[in-house]
């Protein structure tokens, strides 16, 4: 039980500010000029994204992008929230990465189906001519999960490690 709030409480937090920051965005960027700050390294711009990630995909067909991008994506998002409510091997760490990426992906299928197939994106950084892709927060949430669940698994293979090693000197010393 303790989990599915966590999941909730993510999901309501993540999807309730991407969304309140995508209608900001486009009432008050939408038909604006793009806005720099920080010496161009932060800018503000009104964008519809009917594409993936760096609008991947964004030149298929309608029918294309209503299969990958809005059914595909829905029943990715339902086996996500299926396996961090009935995963018996999540510990409390995963669950919480796994739920960003859930919360956002979300937001951002919402978004889809509200939007007729596009997100609303509206930052991107850099410097100079290095420059993301325009993203929303939704994105942020799901890298940061991703980000989240690399390291996890980065820590947790390393202590394998380090205890496979540890198992293979004991049993050397045991059979001297």
């Amino acid at each position: 039980m303790k989990r599915f709030y966590m999941m909730l409480i993510i999901l309501v937090t993540c999807f309730g500010c991407d969304q309140v920051s995508k209608h900001v965005a486009k009432s008050t960027l939408e038909n604006a000029p793009s806005l720099s700050y920080l010496g161009d390294t932060f800018r503000l711009k009104y964008a519809e994204n009917s594409g993936a990630f760096l609008s991947l995909g964004s030149s298929l067909s309608d029918t294309a992008r209503l299969w990958l991008f809005e059914i595909l994506s829905g029943c990715l998002l339902a086996a996500l929230l299926f396996y961090i409510l009935y995963s018996r091997e999540l510990d409390r760490n995963h669950t919480f990465a796994l739920s960003l990426i859930f919360a956002g992906g979300s937001s951002n299928l919402f978004d889809r189906l509200v939007n007729d197939g596009k997100v609303i994106d509206f930052m991107n950084m850099g410097i100079g001519g290095l420059r993301t892709g325009i993203f929303n927060w939704a994105d942020v949430v799901i890298m940061v999960g991703m980000g989240l669940i690399v390291l996890l698994n980065f820590s947790t293979s390393k202590k394998h490690d380090g205890n496979d090693t540890g198992d293979k000197v004991e049993e050397s010393s045991l059979d001297s």
